[in-house]
């Protein structure tokens, strides 16, 4: 996922080349964020961005990413160079309908994954979408009592600064929510044109369906935009799964309120697919849970960071939440049931004591058992802030606009 530092290795048991294992045919059309851009980790046929810039460029449009001058992750909105039908996300639905239609092997089970760069910004939908939703009732940015002052953990204060979102005026930030939602609906419409593609040939109630992303956006919520920490803005993330016909007699849009993760994707599959997933793997399968074949989860983690960023794990249960902050040691705690826009930081409450202590312990467990560096001697390791100054802080930083640092595959 970007950079080469973060290449995926080729011995790995990726969910396409477990797919193609068990005959399916597996294509990959849109944003793959692989480096090398070209690698297939298994995927028959691949489809990407790069593709359709030249396919545009060939046909006189200039519609590179990043002449407007905005920053990749930036919150400024804007509006498409090009009509609806010739944007990436038309373009990226149109090639995966006709995969479905023309280009698979019809006596053959197929694997497709359709991946819109959207709705990551810049946040430029076309119209009608731009205007969509201008007029609207536009819900306001919440903003955490531990978001300002000192109580902000470093890491999160530096991603804000870094990319100057608490600079950007409530008038932008309304305008650009309303242009993200119209960069949703655009998404919404263009998957309608794949699932039609399914109906028509036949195969829709034969399919099964996972649609989900692979991180959310803060759109100005706690003074941020962007992603990267455990908030709910930036992970909590739709994850929609339609069964084929006569797998569950469920009623279409039940809810179940389990914990999920992109890790269930794999086993989920590989299963639906009549194989047995590579033990090696994480995740479980979620149509074995919605089925309640299965238990759920009691707890689910995650950790974020590396060697050349500042890091943050978290753990829940589903009602509390807690997060660690390793440099400058900040610890937060969310009762997601009472608050679950996050507005208080009850880790030092004397209530939730038990709460924070149980968790806290749980996720230290968890990293001790695998080795983490994280932890020493059951406790968490804290890491010095840096000495910067403000002009440090500031200085932006938008890979891949003003360096090859990047592919141009990653610019969106």
């Amino acid at each position: 996922n970007g950079p080469s530092s973060r290449a995926i290795p080729d011995a790995r048991n990726t969910l396409p080349t477990c797919m193609s294992n068990l005959g399916y045919q597996t294509a990959a059309i849109g944003k793959m964020h692989f480096t090398p851009q070209r690698a297939r980790h298994g995927f028959q046929e691949m489809i990407l961005p790069e593709d359709y810039y030249r396919h545009m460029a060939r046909r006189g449009y200039d519609v590179q990413p990043m002449h407007h001058g905005l920053g990749q992750n930036e919150l400024y909105p804007g509006m498409a160079t090009v009509p609806e039908a010739l944007t990436l996300t038309s373009w990226t639905a149109e090639q995966c309908v006709e995969y479905i239609r023309e280009r698979r092997d019809p006596t053959l089970p197929f694997f497709l994954w359709c991946s819109f760069s959207k709705p990551h910004p810049p946040i430029d939908p076309p119209e009608p979408y731009y205007s969509m939703y201008r007029d609207c009732d536009i819900p306001t940015p919440v903003f955490g009592d531990w978001s300002e002052g000192e109580d902000v953990p470093y890491a999160f204060r530096l991603m804000r600064e870094k990319q100057s979102f608490d600079l950007v005026p409530p008038e932008v930030i309304r305008e650009a929510r309303a242009a993200y939602y119209g960069v949703i609906t655009q998404i919404d419409y263009n998957m309608g044109r794949v699932f039609a593609a399914l109906q028509d040939m036949g195969i829709f109630d034969d399919t099964l369906i996972i649609y989900t992303s692979d991180h959310g956006e803060y759109l100005g919520d706690h003074c941020a935009g962007g992603k990267g920490f455990f908030h709910e803005p930036s992970a909590h993330v739709p994850f929609a799964l339609r069964m084929p016909q006569g797998w569950d007699n469920r009623q279409h849009g039940t809810r179940n309120r389990s914990l999920v993760t992109l890790a269930d994707i794999l086993p989920t599959a590989v299963t639906a697919a009549g194989g047995a997933p590579p033990s090696d793997v994480d995740g479980l399968d979620l149509v074995a849970l919605a089925r309640g074949e299965i238990e759920p989860r009691t707890h689910l983690e995650s950790a974020l960071g590396g060697p050349d960023r500042p890091g943050n794990y978290a753990i829940t249960d589903g009602r509390w939440k807690y997060i660690w902050f390793p440099v400058g040691g900040s610890e937060q705690l969310f009762d997601l049931e009472n608050d679950p826009q996050e507005l208080h930081n009850i880790s030092s409450a004397e209530v939730a004591s038990p709460h924070l202590e149980r968790l806290r312990t749980e996720l230290i467990a968890r990293h001790q058992a695998r080795g983490s560096s994280a932890v020493e001697e059951g406790n968490w390791v804290t890491l010095p802030v840096p000495a910067e100054t403000e002009a440090d802080r500031r200085n932006t930083s938008w890979p891949g606009y003003h360096t090859e640092f990047y592919h141009i595959d990653v610019r969106h």
